[in-house]
C-alpha cells in the first residue's frame, strides 16, 4: 500500500481542486520511488503474471479490436507478449500517438512494423507525426482498451502521469460510440493503493490486473 505520509496527507487535505492537484503530485513522486526500488528480474516476473492474466482474460479472448499502450519498460508492465499474442490472433491492433495533448490510437499491423518505429523523447515507440497512412480507430471503435497508469484502486480510480490522455480519450470515445470499449489497466503490486483523488474528468477503469505477490 501507499506510504503513511501520503496517506496521511490524504487524509488532512481537503476535495478542492488545488488539493487534489498537490496530492495527486506527491503521489506520484511515491509511487515512482516505489517502482524504481524493483530490480529488472521483479518486475519481468510481475510482468509475466500480468501478461498471463490478460491473455486468459474473457473480454481480450472474444475482442477483435483493441489498443495496447508501448511500455517504458524500466517503468511500466511489459505489455510487448500481449501486443505479439493479439498480432499473431488476427486482432486488429491500435497503439497510441502523442502529439501535443493529442493522444489517437493507430493501426499497427505486425512486430515488424513495431521494430521499425521511431522512439520518442519518452523512450517509448509510436508512429511519427508525419505518418498519415495509418488507420484511426475511431470513429469504428474498439473493443479493448489496455492502458498505462502510475497508481489504481482495486475499484478502478486511475493516477496517470497528469497529462490527461486516456481521460480525454475515454471521454471522446463515450460521446462517438454506441458501446465505450472495455478498459483494463496493468499493474506491478507496488502500484496498487488504497485511495485516490479524481477529479469530475477522470474516468474510471473497468478493471486492474496486478501480478500477485510471491
Amino acid at each position: 500500500m501507499c506510504s503513511k505520509v501520503v496517506n496521511v496527507i490524504y487524509r488532512k487535505m481537503s476535495t478542492d481542486a488545488d488539493s487534489v492537484g498537490a496530492l495527486k503530485s506527491a503521489l506520484r513522486r511515491d509511487v515512482k520511488k516505489r517502482i524504481s526500488g524493483l530490480n529488472a528480474d521483479e518486475k519481468r516476473r510481475q510482468s509475466r503474471s500480468v501478461v498471463d492474466k490478460v491473455l486468459h482474460h474473457e473480454v481480450y479472448v472474444k475482442c477483435k479490436r483493441m489498443s495496447i499502450y508501448l511500455p517504458m519498460l524500466t517503468e511500466e508492465v511489459d505489455t510487448l507478449p500481449i501486443l505479439e499474442h493479439a498480432l499473431n490472433n488476427d486482432k486488429l491492433c491500435f497503439i497510441p500517438r502523442y502529439v501535443g495533448r493529442r493522444m489517437d490510437m493507430l493501426r499497427l499491423h505486425s512486430m515488424d512494423d513495431y521494430e521499425k518505429l521511431p522512439l520518442t523523447k519518452w523512450n517509448i515507440k509510436q508512429p511519427p507525426s508525419d505518418d498519415v497512412f495509418r488507420d484511426n480507430a475511431l470513429p469504428d471503435g474498439l473493443d479493448l482498451i489496455i492502458m498505462p497508469g502510475l497508481a489504481f484502486t482495486v475499484n478502478g480510480k486511475r493516477l496517470g502521469r497528469g497529462m490527461g490522455y486516456y481521460d480525454n480519450y475515454l471521454s471522446k470515445c463515450s460521446q462517438l460510440l454506441p458501446t465505450p470499449p472495455f478498459t483494463i489497466a496493468v499493474a506491478f503490486n507496488e502500484q496498487i493503493i488504497d485511495d485516490l483523488p479524481i477529479h469530475e474528468a477522470d474516468m474510471l477503469v473497468n478493471e486492474v490486473i496486478a501480478a500477485e505477490k510471491p
